[in-house]
C-alpha cells in the first residue's frame, strides 16, 4: 500500500505532536466504563514517547483493561536503518516486543490485522491523514477516542459522520493544549512555544477530541438566554437562515434555521438541536445554499479582492458582501 503521504508528513515533521499526559487523563476519565475488559490499541504512537501508552500502562489494573497494544512508526531511509518499527503488547503481566515487517504505517496490512484485534483505539493520529484515519476506523467498526484539528469538522466526510450521529466531540475541548515536538521543529511565534526541562512544546488552541464513545456532556442542554431581533441576527442572502456569531447567542425564541460557528459542536446535544448541514462550498450546495448572485460575486472578487465560492453562506451588510467563517446550519428540536 502506498504511504507517500505519511512519509511526506514525517519528512516535514508536521505531524509529530505528542499529547500531554494531563490532557489524556482529563479526557479518558469520562469513558472508563467503556474501556473495562477491552483491548486498547494506540496505533500512531511511539511507546517510548507516547503518553497514551504510558497512561494505559500505568492505569491498566485500575481501568481493568484486557490488553494494551501500541505500534511504532519508523519509516526506513537510506541514511537511517538503525531501528525497526515494532509492536508492544501488555496483558497486565509482561510486555512483549515484536518487530514489524514494515514501517508501522497504520494503513499497512500487518497494522490493519492488529487493528482488527482491538476494541477501542486511542491515539493522536497524523492531522494530515485525519480523513483517511477516521475512514479506516469506521470501515472496521471500531470504537475510538482520538485527537484532531478543529477544522477537521469541515471535512465533508467527517462532518457527515457528525451529522449522522456516528461521531461527536469529546469533553475537554476548551483552552490551549501543549504538545511535545521534536527539537528541530520550527515554531515561528514565540508565545506558542516553551521549553521545560530541555523538552520543546508547541501550543495549539484549535485541537479537539473526536469519539464515538458516549459521554455525559453531549446530553446536557445548552442554556439559551438571548432574544431574536432582525438587527443582531441578519438573514443570509442565499439561504433561509439567520446568522449567529456566537454559540452563546443562539436565540431562545427562534425556531427556524440558524447558521452557527463550528465550535457549536462542543455544546451540541442531539436531543436539543438538529444539524441540517454545513454552509460552505459543495456541502452548502448540497443543502440548498444558492450560488452567488452575479453582481455579488463580481463585487466580492473585484472590489473586495476575496474568494467567492458558490455554496458559502453570505450576507449583505450595509451594502457590503459579508461571508462568515464556516457555519453549521441547525434547528432547535
Amino acid at each position: 500500500m502506498k504511504n507517500s503521504n505519511l512519509r511526506k508528513a514525517a519528512r516535514e515533521k508536521n505531524d509529530e505532536f505528542y499529547t500531554q499526559l494531563v490532557d489524556i487523563e482529563k479526557e479518558i476519565k469520562n469513558y472508563k466504563e467503556y474501556l473495562a475488559g477491552k483491548v486498547v490499541l494506540c496505533n500512531c504512537d511511539d511507546p517510548e514517547k507516547s503518553n497514551f501508552w504510558k497512561y494505559f500502562y500505568m492505569n491498566f489494573d485500575l481501568i481493568g483493561l484486557k490488553k494494551l497494544i501500541s505500534t511504532h512508526y519508523k519509516p526506513s531511509t537510506i541514511l537511517d536503518i538503525s531501528e525497526q518499527a515494532y509492536k508492544l503488547e501488555y496483558d497486565g503481566k509482561e510486555i512483549i516486543r515484536t518487530n514489524l515487517r514494515g514501517e508501522g504505517d497504520f494503513r499497512s496490512e500487518e497494522c490493519v490485522d492488529i487493528l482488527k484485534q482491538a476494541d477501542v483505539v486511542c491515539t493522536n493520529p497524523p492531522f494530515s491523514l485525519f480523513r483517511e484515519y477516521v475512514k479506516q476506523l469506521m470501515d472496521y467498526e471500531k470504537k475510538f477516542l482520538i485527537i484532531g484539528n478543529m477544522n477537521a469538522i469541515t471535512y465533508k466526510e467527517v462532518f457527515l459522520l457528525i451529522k449522522n450521529n456516528k461521531m461527536w466531540l469529546g469533553v475537554d475541548n476548551n483552552g490551549t493544549k501543549w504538545f511535545r515536538v521534536p527539537d528541530h521543529y520550527d515554531i515561528a511565534t514565540e508565545s506558542r512555544k516553551k521549553i521545560e526541562n530541555g523538552i520543546k512544546f508547541f501550543s495549539m488552541g484549535s485541537v479537539m477530541w473526536f469519539t464515538n464513545l458516549d459521554n455525559k456532556k453531549r446530553h446536557e442542554d445548552l442554556t439559551l438566554g438571548k432574544k431574536y431581533n432582525k438587527t443582531d441576527y441578519p438573514k443570509y442572502d442565499n439561504y433561509d437562515a439567520i446568522n449567529v456569531d456566537k454559540t452563546s447567542d443562539i436565540p431562545v425564541d427562534y425556531d427556524g434555521a440558524m447558521g452557527v460557528p463550528i465550535t457549536f459542536l462542543d455544546k451540541y446535544n442531539p436531543d436539543q438541536f438538529e444539524i441540517v448541514g454545513l454552509g460552505i462550498s459543495n456541502s452548502g450546495l448540497d443543502i440548498g445554499v444558492r450560488p452567488y448572485k452575479p453582481e455579488h460575486k463580481k463585487y466580492r472578487k473585484e472590489i473586495q479582492k476575496r474568494g467567492a465560492v458558490d455554496g458559502d453562506l453570505y450576507m449583505m451588510v450595509n451594502g457590503e458582501v459579508e461571508v462568515p467563517y464556516a457555519r453549521i446550519i441547525i434547528k432547535k428540536k
